[in-house]
C-alpha cells in the first residue's frame, strides 16, 4: 500500500495558502478562462506563476483545469494559454475534451495531462481510452464503485484519481444538459446555473405527491470513515471538492483527511478528528452521505430540505417582541458569529449586538436566554443554526498566516582554523556545499557552536527548516556575521532552485490523419417503441437506432444498437453500435459516436475518425455558427471531409444519474415540475435514472445542414408528427 496524494481545491490564493498549511499534496486551481467554475475567483496570469512557485518551494504540485469543451474560436487562445503555463512549469493540465487533450499531448509532449471527471471515464475501457489518448491520470466518475475501482487498477498502469468529499453533482459529471437548455449556462463550459440545487414539485401520475422539495440537491460526499479502504485499492489522488468555497472550509477538510490518511498509513487505523469535523459542519455542510462508492445509499443521497449550508443547531426562539427575539442555546456563540432562523421566516444574519437580561454582551453560554434585534419578525419555536463562528475562523486566519509548513532540511557545518567555512545543505536526495571566508583564531570573543547553528538556522519567512544539525569546530574562532548571513543566503537561493524545478519545456507539430468515411446525405431516426417502427420501416432513411430488448426484434439490415452510456462492464457486440461513452470507442468497432461523447470541435472529431468511428454525432451545446466552422476547419486542416451527424429533432435527456428518483419517491410515472410548471419526465433505463427535457428541441430549414456539410440528420421519434416530417 502506498500513500496516495491528498489533492485540494483553490479559488483564490488565500485558499491555497490553506490548503498547504493544513497539509495537502497537492492543489487545484483554474484560471479565468476554460475552467468548469467560471464563477469562482480564479487566477490571472501574475497569480498563477505566483501560486506555482509559491507551491513549489513547499514541495506541493500545481495541477490547473483546462476542463470545459473548446469551440473553433477558442483554440489559438487555448493553446497559447497552455503554453503560458507549461512554460511555468505547472505539473499537469486537468481536460475534459478529447479533442484538445489530443492536440496538447502533441504539442507538449512534456506536458503532464489529467482526465477530467466530466470526461465520464467509469469503467477499464474508458482508462484504456485515456492511456492512448496520452493521459497519464484520469479522475474517475464519482459514481465508480470501489469493486469497480479495484478492478481498473488491477488491470492497467494508470494513475487513478478519486472524489473523496465535498459537493456532488447529481448528474453523471460531463453528461448534464440541463443548465445548458434551460438557461443556455453550460455546465460543460464552466457556467452550470446550478438547476438540481432548485426546487421541485413531484407528480406522480398527474399528480403532486411532493410539493417544493430539492429533490436534486445532493448531501455533500464525506468518505472519511472509507479512506482505508481507497488506500488498500491503490488509490494515486484522492481529491477533494470546492474551488468556489471559502479558505476556511478548504483548510479545515484538508486538515481532517490528511489526519484520516496519515493515521491509517502509519496504523491500519484511521482517526476522524470530531473536532474539526464539527468545525467543518459549522463552516459549510449539506450533511453527508458516502456517496455511491461504497455501496448504495439511495435513500440517504439527497437532502430535499435545504440546498445549501445546514449549519449546526445552535438553539431555538422562544419569543419575538418589538424587533427582537429571544433564543435559549445549545452552545456557545459569540458577538460576530453567523446564525439562521429556519422556520417560516428563514433569515439569517451576522451577530452585531446581543443580550442577556437587556445588558450587552459579547459571549453567551449553553443554556443561556439571549435577546437579538431582527428585521423581519420571527415566528415562536423555530430551530436557530449556527453559520459562521467567528471564533473558528479567526483560529484559522492565524494557522495561514504563520506559514508553518517547512521543508526539513539537515546541515553540516566544518569551521577549522584558516580553513574556508563549510556548509553542505542536505535535503532529501539532494545535497550541495556552500564555502565562506577563511576561518580566523579569536583574539577576544570566541564564537561558539550555538552561536553559528543559531545564526544559520534562522529561517524565518523561508519554507525551510534546520531540522538537524552536524558541527566539527575549533576552539578559539571568530567568525564574520555577514559572512554566515551570506552563507544562508546562499543556502536559500541553492534550496529554491532545487525547489522551483522546470518541467523540460517542448514543442512539437500536431499531426491527425483522420480517415474519412464517405456516405450519402440523409436521416436515421432513433425508434422506441414497435409501433413507431412499423410506422417508419418503410421510409428510405439512413439508420435506425434501438435500444434492447426492441433491438434484437426487429429483423433490418439499416438497424443499430444503441447502447447505455453508463456502461460498467462491456459484453462482446459485433453489430453496428450507437455509443455514448469512452470505453465503448475503445472497446468495440464498427460504431457511431453519439452526441453524449460532447464533439465541439474539429480535433475531437479528428481523433475519433482517426480511431474508426464511422460518423459522428455533434454535441447539443453548438449553434449553427460553430457547426459551419468546426466543419470548415476540418476541410482546411485534413483535407478530407467530416461523416458528421446532427439531431434536429428530440426531445433530449438532460441529466442521467446514479440516484433513484422513482424509488426514492414510490412512484411509477414521475415529473419533476419546476417554478415555471415545466415537466421533466423521470425514466429508468437499467440502473439508472434518465430525466427529459420538458420540451421537443427542433432545428428547422434541413437543407441548410445538408449544404453545410452534415451527411445526417436525426430525428429522435416521440410521436406521429416526427414520422411526418420524413415525407
Amino acid at each position: 500500500m502506498k500513500k496516495p496524494e491528498l489533492l485540494s481545491p483553490a479559488g483564490n490564493m488565500r485558499c491555497l495558502k490553506a490548503a498547504i498549511e493544513a497539509g495537502c499534496d497537492a492543489v487545484y486551481l483554474g484560471g479565468k478562462h476554460f475552467g468548469a467554475r467560471q464563477f469562482s475567483n480564479n487566477f490571472d496570469e501574475e497569480e498563477m506563476i505566483e501560486a506555482i512557485k509559491y507551491a513549489h518551494r513547499r514541495n506541493v504540485k500545481i495541477y490547473v483545469t483546462v476542463n470545459t469543451l473548446i469551440y473553433e474560436y477558442e483554440i489559438d487562445a487555448l493553446m497559447e494559454y497552455v503554453e503560458f503555463l507549461h512554460k511555468n512549469n505547472v505539473d499537469a493540465l486537468i481536460i475534459q475534451d478529447i479533442g484538445i487533450a489530443d492536440l496538447i499531448h502533441q504539442t507538449f509532449p512534456n506536458l503532464e495531462l489529467h482526465a477530467s471527471t466530466q470526461m465520464h471515464i467509469h469503467n477499464l475501457e474508458g482508462v484504456k481510452f485515456a492511456k492512448k489518448l496520452g493521459v497519464k491520470r484520469v479522475v474517475l466518475a464519482r459514481e465508480t464503485s470501489i469493486d469497480l475501482i479495484k478492478n481498473i487498477k488491477e488491470n492497467i498502469d494508470m494513475d487513478l484519481e478519486i472524489f473523496v468529499h465535498g459537493a456532488l453533482c447529481m448528474s453523471y459529471s460531463g453528461e448534464c444538459l440541463m443548465s445548458s437548455l434551460i438557461g443556455g449556462r453550460s455546465g460543460n463550459r464552466g457556467t452550470c446555473s446550478q438547476c438540481c440545487r432548485m426546487p421541485y414539485d413531484i407528480v406522480d401520475n398527474g399528480k403532486t405527491i411532493s410539493k417544493d422539495i430539492y429533490a436534486l440537491s445532493t448531501k455533500d460526499l464525506n468518505t472519511l470513515n472509507y479512506i482505508g479502504e481507497l488506500m488498500e485499492a491503490n488509490v494515486d489522488s484522492l481529491k477533494i471538492e470546492g474551488r468556489m468555497k471559502s479558505e476556511y472550509y478548504v483548510y479545515t477538510v484538508t486538515k481532517l483527511y490528511r489526519k484520516a490518511i496519515d493515521s491509517y498509513y502509519e496504523n491500519k487505523k484511521v482517526y476522524i478528528d470530531n473536532d474539526l469535523l464539527n468545525n467543518l459542519k459549522t463552516i459549510f455542510n449539506r450533511e453527508f452521505t458516502k456517496g455511491f462508492i461504497f455501496g448504495e445509499e439511495n435513500q440517504k443521497f439527497i437532502n430535499p430540505v435545504r440546498p445549501n449550508h445546514m449549519g449546526v443547531k445552535i438553539g431555538k426562539t422562544l419569543s419575538y417582541n418589538n424587533g427582537y427575539v429571544k433564543i435559549k442555546l445549545d452552545d456557545t456563540l459569540n458577538r460576530l458569529d453567523g446564525i439562521r432562523i429556519i422556520g417560516g421566516s428563514d433569515v439569517g444574519f451576522i451577530i452585531e449586538k446581543m443580550y442577556i437580561d437587556k445588558k450587552e454582551v459579547e459571549m453567551a453560554n449553553k443554556g443561556d436566554i439571549i435577546s437579538i434585534k431582527v428585521k423581519d419578525k420571527v415566528d415562536i419555536n423555530q430551530v436557530v443554526v449556527k453559520t459562521k463562528d467567528k471564533k473558528i475562523n479567526d483560529e484559522i486566519d492565524k494557522l495561514i498566516d504563520s506559514e508553518l509548513r517547512k521543508n526539513d532540511i539537515k546541515i553540516k557545518v566544518k569551521c577549522l582554523i584558516d580553513k574556508e567555512i563549510e556548509l553542505e545543505v542536505i535535503y532529501k536526495d539532494n545535497n550541495f556545499k556552500l564555502y565562506g571566508d577563511k576561518v580566523e583564531k579569536s583574539i577576544n570573543a570566541n564564537m561558539k557552536e550555538e552561536d553559528i547553528i543559531k545564526r544559520l538556522s534562522k529561517l524565518g519567512g523561508t519554507p525551510y527548516n534546520v531540522a538537524s544539525y552536524e558541527i566539527e569546530i575549533d576552539n578559539n574562532i571568530f567568525i564574520r556575521i555577514n559572512t554566515l548571513n551570506e552563507l544562508k543566503r546562499k543556502m536559500v537561493e541553492v534550496l529554491d532552485k532545487i525547489m522551483i524545478y522546470e518541467i523540460p519545456y517542448k514543442k512539437e507539430t500536431y499531426n491527425r490523419n483522420p480517415k474519412e468515411f464517405i456516405e450519402g446525405k440523409g436521416f436515421s431516426l432513433y425508434v422506441k417503441n414497435i409501433n413507431d417502427y412499423e410506422d417508419i420501416k418503410n421510409k428510405n432513411i439512413k439508420n435506425i437506432y434501438l435500444e434492447e430488448p426492441l433491438y434484437s426484434k426487429i429483423n433490418d439490415d439499416r438497424k443499430v444498437k444503441k447502447l447505455l452510456r453508463v456502461k460498467e462492464d462491456h459484453l462482446n457486440e459485433v453489430d453496428n453500435l450507437l455509443v455514448g461513452e469512452l470505453g465503448s470507442i475503445n472497446k468495440y468497432e464498427n460504431v457511431i459516436s453519439d452526441y453524449s461523447l460532447n464533439v465541439t470541435n474539429s480535433y475531437s472529431a479528428a481523433y475519433l475518425h482517426s480511431l474508426g468511428v464511422k460518423r459522428i454525432t455533434l454535441s447539443y451545446e453548438l449553434n449553427d455558427y460553430q457547426i459551419e466552422k468546426l466543419i470548415n476547419n476540418y476541410l482546411a486542416r485534413y483535407k478530407v471531409k467530416p461523416n458528421l451527424e446532427l439531431i434536429v429533432s428530440s426531445i433530449p435527456d438532460v441529466m442521467i444519474t446514479k440516484f433513484d428518483i422513482i424509488s426514492y419517491h414510490n412512484g411509477n410515472n414521475i415529473y419533476l415540475k419546476d417554478k415555471m410548471n415545466n415537466l421533466f419526465k423521470v425514466e429508468k433505463k437499467d440502473k439508472f435514472n434518465n430525466i427529459s427535457h420538458f420540451k421537443k428541441i427542433e432545428l428547422d430549414n434541413y437543407n441548410k445542414y445538408f449544404d453545410m456539410g452534415i451527411d445526417t440528420l436525426r430525428i429522435h421519434i416521440e410521436d406521429k408528427k416526427d414520422i411526418q416530417k420524413l415525407a
